[in-house]
């Protein structure tokens, strides 16, 4: 467990990507569910990712054994800024930019026979496994399992040159991966109206050979703190590093979260039992007038060992306890359900699918998902991916839904969130705006052995709007834990929740995105909009 406000320890496996910053709402949530019942949100999810590299075809003759079904050499990922090495047993991968190529912090070991499609899966130290199957002649198809999502490989010759080089430590050289990095794949410059070749020119001549630590920390921390933007970080020690967030983003402490909790218990009635699940990261409760109350504060670590197969295990244990044929259907069915992700640090967005797929009785769009693919150009895009919600194979609820949302709904809250929107009736999302970053966080290392992460893909809505930024909008807003509201033990959106199913106002739902409720979120990119 960690403190809030601190750095952790390394997680046992890197997920989505959970900030540093959302680490403490995490640790609070976890101090929560522990008093009341019973990690940090995820890590990187990022794994293996990548643009290529300036050179990235240079050099040898094209590998022996091209063609489907053969998956022995070097790959290169569409996005991402990274090359996939298969060796034998082995799989590595290298983060490249046009003036670096670092060993990558992904490895894997080759399992088991291959998949009907020539598929071969890889167990990775620490993290969920992944798969690469073959998709024509030197073409493939990268997938990790906790992930939404393909990526896809073009072969390539050999590694770059530059790939089997040590890399330079000079403090210059770390300046120039960190800022190749974020030119060649941060999406968002031009929503948050920074101008990073600028920012290269101001900073770029203080750095010499003689350039100390804490002097490149500052400077790194400087150039990216004005993106506001949750998911960046720059990580130089467990005592010095730096997360983004939204300008008014309190984070929680064990005491605020305490308070917010007696505060949702008190609204919930006197008397009412919170049902809990996962480490107490999933709790259910049946309210009077046969409302539901279901709270998520995380999708991840659900279980001791913190696997994700364990993850799933679980989440489907609660899910089975809640969605019961009795609360689905007949004359005890529910009249309304409430979900509550405003406390929510993130986690693996297939989970937040898996729960979706318990809420409707039809497949519908989910959301569209595409990573930055051009170095040179911020508007260009992979093909956007259909992410879509299958109706689960049992007891599903079809009825109304209201969602609690706040600015404490983050990362893989917000995609779940954002998964609902195409269900129908479409749910009522009421309270405050969310925190505004959907994309797994591109993890990278730096020359000096520093870490640091960025966003490089964009969630669309079917009609190819985001919301980084600004947050997916509440259709009714309404406060979320203020201090009066704690102060008073009592909680406003959770009352009007209540008081909209019980009295038939939810059901329509609202389909809005941008421009729902005053929200002014920016328009995805220039390239591959659907």
């Amino acid at each position: 467990m960690n403190d809030p406000g601190n750095p952790p320890h390394r997680t046992r496996r890197p997920r989505r990507g959970a900030p540093l910053l959302l680490l403490a709402l995490a640790a609070a949530t976890a101090l929560t569910a522990t008093t009341a019942c019973a990690g940090p949100a995820r890590a990187d999810r990022s794994g293996a990712t990548g643009h290529p590299a300036s050179d990235a075809s240079a050099g040898a003759t094209r590998a022996p054994g091209d063609g489907v079904g053969a998956l022995e050499g070097v790959w290169r990922m569409d996005g991402y800024g990274t090359l996939v090495s298969i060796r034998g047993r082995a799989l590595r991968t290298y983060e490249t930019t046009a003036v670096s190529c670092l060993p990558g912090s992904l490895t894997g070991t080759r399992s088991g026979t291959p998949d009907a499609h020539g598929g071969r899966r890889f167990t990775v130290p620490d993290s969920a496994p992944l798969t690469v199957t073959p998709d024509g002649a030197g073409r493939a198809r990268l997938a990790i399992e906790d992930n939404v999502g393909r990526r896809t490989l073009h072969r390539i010759a050999a590694l770059p040159h530059r790939c089997i080089q040590r890399p330079a430590r000079d403090p210059r050289a770390v300046f120039d991966v960190f800022w190749h990095t974020y030119a060649e794949n941060y999406p968002f410059f031009r929503a948050k109206k920074i101008d990073w070749a600028a920012v290269r020119d101001r900073y770029r001549p203080r750095i010499t050979a003689r350039t100390s630590d804490d002097e490149l920390f500052a400077i790194l921390r400087s150039m990216i703190e004005p993106l506001h933007d949750a998911h960046t970080r720059v990580v130089a020690g467990p005592d010095r590093w730096f997360a983004g967030k939204r300008p008014g983003t309190v984070l929680p402490t064990a005491e605020s979260t305490a308070r917010i909790d007696r505060a949702i218990a008190a609204t919930l009635g006197a008397g009412t039992v919170q049902h809990r699940w996962a480490q107490g990261k999933l709790a259910y409760a049946d309210l009077p007038g046969r409302i539901g109350y279901f709270r998520i504060t995380q999708f991840a670590d659900y279980t001791r060992k913190g696997d994700y197969a364990g993850d799933v295990a679980e989440l489907d244990r609660a899910l089975n306890a809640v969605f019961t044929t009795a609360r689905t259907k007949g004359p005890t069915a529910l009249r309304g359900l409430i979900v509550d992700v405003r406390l929510n640090g993130g986690g693996a967005d297939p989970l937040g699918l898996r729960i979706a797929s318990r809420l409707t009785d039809r497949p519908y769009l989910a959301y569209r998902k595409r990573a930055r693919n051009d170095p040179g150009d911020p508007g260009a895009f992979t093909t956007p991916q259909p992410i879509r919600i299958r109706p689960y194979r049992g007891p599903v609820y079809t009825g109304p839904v209201a969602v609690l949302t706040g600015r404490l709904t983050i990362s893989a809250g917000e995609t779940f969130t954002q998964s609902l929107i195409g269900r129908s009736p479409a749910p009522t999302r009421i309270g405050e705006n969310t925190q505004g970053v959907f994309s797994d966080i591109l993890g990278r290392a730096l020359p000096n052995g520093w870490t640091f992460g960025l966003p490089n893909e964009e969630f669309l809505t079917a009609d190819g709007h985001t919301f980084d930024g600004t947050g997916i909008p509440p259709t009714v807003p309404a406060p979320v834990f203020t201090d009066q509201d704690l102060s008073a033990s009592r909680d406003t959106a959770l009352t009007r929740a209540k008081e909209l199913l019980g009295g038939g106002a939810v059901g329509a739902g609202d389909r809005r995105g941008p421009g729902a409720a005053g929200s002014d979120a920016p328009r995805g990119g220039k390239g591959g909009t659907p």
